[in-house]
């Protein structure tokens, strides 16, 4: 039955974990590792991204599970960009359909224009409008399933430096409705600090259709494991010479017009408008080919992007340019 499914999951999770303290107040879950409360030493030398990367897929194969191929960046259905790697099921999930667009383990880069900021309009530590979303995105046949595949996450962690005795599990085992979907959330963190979720879901109309997605960001990860500060694990040293909220803007500006989009007055061009127009004046003659290079680097380094580095600085350059009311000339350095 449906009304059982946060009991089936508190099942699952002490059969999985079974060394791992569970402990239930109301709808509220806990699990911990037995040999839990050691302090974390942050890794010396952090690995490069493509390390992490190469780390987290092949521990995945390790465990059957294959890297997928990516979404477009331009977002599906009536997303305007694509903004969490679970959208690659939404033909099975939300429309009943027995495809997805991807599956497997997902290195997806996504734009999010909802992180949390400070009274200045700075984003929190943490959080970026644009990040690599790495995840677990499978149709599945049962709880259990999903379950094993949350364990299969923490072994692929694992291999990056987050071992079980810093992680813990925690959420509500409410279950929440958005139509089509429902679903239950757990959250993942390590040392204390949230790292990532754990999604249980499925078809409202259809319960029968199931599907997991277990995942954090790249870059939160890479903070978490270092004793680094969020702009120096993101940005390196051009966060000590340029306004950290304009590199997130350039940031995800690139990838968007990397990707083959240019603004435009709707759709995914006007979220690129969006984004650049409150930090145009910040900007402003800001030679943007040392950003823009540096961040195409970035992008590239998780999926080639199409549009060349040179033209993607030409389109950002005439678009501040014109929401200056062209009172500068455009320039790189």
């Amino acid at each position: 039955m449906l009304s059982d499914r946060p009991a089936e999951l508190q099942a699952a999770l002490r059969r999985t974990f079974p060394r791992w303290d569970c402990t239930r107040d109301g709808d509220r879950i806990t699990l911990g590792h037995r040999r839990g409360g050691r302090t974390y030493r942050p890794l010396r030398r952090p690995r490069s991204w493509s390390q992490m990367l190469a780390t987290l897929s092949d521990a995945c194969a390790a465990h059957g599970i294959q890297r997928g191929n990516l979404l477009p960046l331009h977002g599906l259905g009536d997303a305007e960009l694509t903004f969490s790697a679970v959208q690659g099921l939404d033909p099975y999930l939300k429309h009943g359909r027995y495809h997805v667009h991807a599956r497997g383990f997902l290195p997806q880069p996504v734009v999010r224009f909802t992180g949390p900021r400070d009274e200045q309009g700075a984003l929190l530590p943490g959080f970026a409008t644009s990040f690599v979303n790495i995840s677990i995105v499978e149709p599945i046949g049962t709880i259990q399933d999903h379950v094993a595949l949350i364990d299969s996450w923490i072994a692929a962690l694992s291999r990056l430096g987050f071992h079980a005795q810093h992680l813990t599990i925690s959420g509500s085992l409410a279950v929440w409705h958005r139509t089509p979907v429902a679903g239950i959330t757990l959250k993942l963190h390590h040392d204390g600090r949230e790292l990532g979720d754990a999604v249980l879901l499925w078809n409202q109309e259809n319960p029968a259709k199931l599907a997991t997605d277990i995942g954090s960001g790249l870059e939160r990860s890479a903070w978490l494991l270092t004793a680094q500060t969020w702009a120096q694990v993101v940005y390196g040293k051009l966060a000590e010479q340029i306004d950290v909220r304009v590199l997130d803007a350039v940031r995800t500006a690139t990838l968007i017009v990397g990707t083959g989009t240019c603004p435009a007055p709707r759709g995914p061009g006007n979220a690129l408008r969006r984004l650049l127009r409150p930090e145009t004046e910040r900007i402003g003659g800001l030679g943007l080919s040392r950003v823009v290079r540096w961040a195409h680097a970035y992008w590239s380094g998780i999926q080639p992007l199409s549009v060349p580095w040179p033209e993607v600085c030409r389109i950002l350059d005439t678009e501040i340019y014109d929401q200056s009311g062209g009172e500068e000339t455009p320039w790189s350095d």
